[in-house]
């Protein structure tokens, strides 16, 4: 298993290796079977203002997913402290949920409703200015169920994936009042 460490506003010193090695490695021990790989990003805020300034955030891959988690905290070492916690409980979950695909499951039939027209169709998107980040990975097709349990893993409010039955870009969300919603591409007319 390969760890990988980074830092922003800060050094990364040996004794900051040791501990990440330490507690990342506690909390990933029973998981490096499924484990390639994990980075760690650790940063310091730099406004007076933030009180948690110190953040650690894991990301994980294992055998094709993703599993990510961040802390915030006003100590660095608390804050790998928290995200090794964080970190081993999501793998645990992982690994579960991987054996209870082995049993079958009843499931809800959805009924297709047809798409809602759009509003506005000369309407023209506009990007920002500067992009700040560009992000590159693998998109398998996936059902609906299984971008669920990856949004899931990444602690993110979405999660964008490539449909299993249409082959086409699908983003999957956390609703505001409980419950995941879907978006899906519609042709305009």
């Amino acid at each position: 298993m390969k760890i990988v460490i980074q830092g922003k506003n800060i050094e990364i010193t040996e004794a900051i290796r040791e501990y990440v090695d330490q507690k990342i490695d506690k909390a990933v021990n029973h998981f490096k079977s499924i484990t390639t790989e994990v980075d760690v990003n650790l940063s310091v805020a730099r406004n007076p203002r933030i009180i948690s300034s110190q953040s650690a955030e894991v990301t994980i891959y294992a055998n094709g997913a993703v599993i990510r988690a961040e802390e915030r905290s006003e100590s660095l070492y608390a804050s790998i402290d928290l995200v090794a916690d964080k970190i081993a409980r999501k793998l645990r979950k992982f690994k579960e949920r991987r054996a209870d695909k082995a049993t079958p499951k009843t499931a809800l039939g959805v009924i297709e409703q047809p798409p809602i027209p759009l509003p506005d169709r000369n309407r023209i998107p506009e990007l920002p200015a500067q992009i700040i980040r560009n992000k590159y990975f693998t998109m398998p097709p996936m059902s609906i169920d299984q971008a669920v349990e990856n949004l899931e893993m990444i602690d993110h409010d979405f999660f964008v994936f490539r449909s299993l039955e249409t082959g086409e870009i699908n983003v999957v969300y956390e609703r505001s009042h409980g419950g995941y919603g879907v978006i899906q591409p519609h042709e305009v007319k």
